[in-house]
């Protein structure tokens, strides 16, 4: 029986003490990969980075558990031993640091992963500073890079769509595809990894099939359900239409 899960239960998070979070509520069991839709400004990062642990986001209420364990006190770096990773909308660049140091304090034992570096197109920045001058596109493939490497059970990806073109989305989709186990090497009652995706676009649908979709607005998750459906809702009326479409629902 798949017991590991990310259960969050009326989260309540201040940041610089303005309320962000209001009350979310939402559960991503062993396995399944979910999506979060939402307009600019409505917590969806706020939330990703909640889980994360970092000091910025106060829960004020609330909790989150992962893996049976109450983390809502926990540091970052706790979290991360424990087994979570995120890809961040705009990752930062590190001068003096290079993306191959990086990728050794990550794995520390393990070989450098040549065959995704080469699929991933970073062979020549691997020894580069990492992100400094890189393309948006170049930096998300080297977050997928990072999360490769570091192989989290639960998986968090900030806006992977964006600043991206077409031919590096697949190859970003397709890398994420696989590193949440929704390829078909993987069978479904083998499936681990949890995934936590913010999407505006839904062009990361095209590559990863989701199993459940929210949408937040003003902090609060105001519906879910079948990724694709929510997705065209939203695409013909709007996030309000969505909503009210829910609640005459």
């Amino acid at each position: 029986m798949k017991k590991n899960k990310l259960e969050i239960k009326n989260l309540h998070v201040e940041v610089e003490n303005e309320e962000i979070l209001n009350g979310v509520n939402l559960t991503i069991p062993q396995g399944e990969t979910h999506i979060l839709f939402g307009p600019n400004g409505c917590g969806k990062s706020t939330l990703l980075l909640t889980i994360m642990g970092y000091p910025k986001y106060k829960v004020t209420k609330g909790k989150i558990n992962f893996k049976g364990k109450n983390i809502t006190k926990m540091s970052l770096n706790e979290r991360a031993q424990l087994g979570i990773g995120v890809m961040y909308q705009h990752p930062p660049s590190v001068k003096g640091v290079a993306l191959e140091k990086l990728l050794k304090i990550i794995d520390e034992d393990e070989k450098l992963k040549q065959k995704e570096i080469k699929d991933l197109n970073l062979k020549s920045y691997i020894n580069r500073d990492l992100n400094l001058g890189f393309s948006g596109g170049e930096m998300k493939k080297s977050e997928i890079l990072q999360l490769i490497h570091q192989n989290p059970d639960l998986v968090l990806l900030d806006e992977p769509e964006s600043g991206v073109d077409i031919e590096n989305l697949q190859i970003i989709g397709n890398k994420a595809k696989h590193l949440l186990q929704k390829s078909l090497d993987y069978k479904i009652k083998n499936r681990t990894k949890m995934g936590l995706i913010i999407t505006h676009t839904g062009y990361i649908l095209d590559y990863i099939e989701a199993d459940k979709a929210y949408v937040m607005v003003d902090g609060e998750i105001s519906c879910h359900g079948n990724p694709h459906e929510i997705f065209d809702e939203i695409q013909t009326n709007g996030f309000k239409g969505c909503i009210e479409c829910q609640k005459r629902g």
